[in-house]
């Protein structure tokens, strides 16, 4: 694991306040009829307008600067030009490399309105990192965090993704340890002041099971129900959690 200064702490809030404008671009943007394809272009200029890099766009061979994952995708999927439609929920997934050091989150939004089951799949997910948030501080485990995650999502009659998992981040994209959003509290590691993690919870409707397109990308629910995916970069501070990114500058 990689301990960040405060100093680098601060820097790596800069670049999630970056990944926070532009998920904030995108919940303006979204709408039926908007392709992803033309979300991942806005991504982009509002990106490097800002002095930073896409940090997806040719990762591992990765071919755009958003992750749009709709209805049963999970994760990782490629942006493309298909109209979004009425009722569809996309997770718009961002990350960028800024002065040396990577910020990552993710929001999933709704296209016009959608099922009482998609929006309590969103809500559930969205509070199930707020549960995750409070469980990260010095001294707590590792396994916490994710037992934060599966217990609540649980009560809600979903699934938590296992084949996917959180990450230490940093400057590097991804860094130890994992973060599974499943698992019996007090285990693994203790977290100390200074670790920074991407914390992301994946929820499905239905099963938990996963398969990967032929594109070797884009990841479904095997059932082919829906799917939701929220995502905070996290710094442990010697008071608690710190969620980068997430107040304007007071500049």
């Amino acid at each position: 694991m990689v301990f960040k200064t405060l100093g680098e702490v601060d820097l790596m809030d800069e670049a999630n306040r970056i990944v926070r404008e532009v998920l904030d671009l995108v919940a303006e943007a979204v709408s039926p009829g908007v392709s992803t394809k033309s979300l991942d272009a806005m991504a982009e200029e509002h990106i490097r307008g800002a002095g930073a890099v896409p940090a997806f766009l040719n990762y591992r061979g990765f071919p755009a600067t958003l992750c749009t994952s709709v209805n049963d995708v999970i994760v990782h999927g490629i942006p493309n030009e298909i109209p979004l439609a009425e009722g569809d929920i996309v997770g718009v997934d961002c990350g960028v490399l800024y002065k040396g050091y990577y910020g990552d989150a993710a929001r999933t939004f709704a296209i016009g309105e959608i099922s009482d089951q998609a929006e309590r799949l969103m809500h559930a997910t969205r509070e199930s990192l707020e549960k995750a948030v409070e469980a990260i501080g010095p001294g707590r485990f590792l396994s916490d965090i994710g037992h934060a995650v599966e217990a609540h999502v649980a009560k809600q009659g979903f699934a938590v993704v296992r084949d996917f998992v959180g990450h230490g981040i940093g400057t590097k994209l991804h860094e130890e340890p994992q973060v599974p959003n499943f698992g019996a509290p007090g285990r693994g590691p203790r977290l100390k002041a200074g670790l920074v993690l991407a914390v992301e919870p994946m929820v499905n409707v239905g099963t938990a099971d996963v398969r990967v397109d032929a594109d070797g990308w884009t990841a479904r629910t095997r059932d082919g129900l829906l799917s939701a995916h929220f995502e905070y970069s996290v710094a442990v501070t010697d008071s608690g959690a710190r969620v980068l990114g997430q107040m304007p500058s007071a500049a």
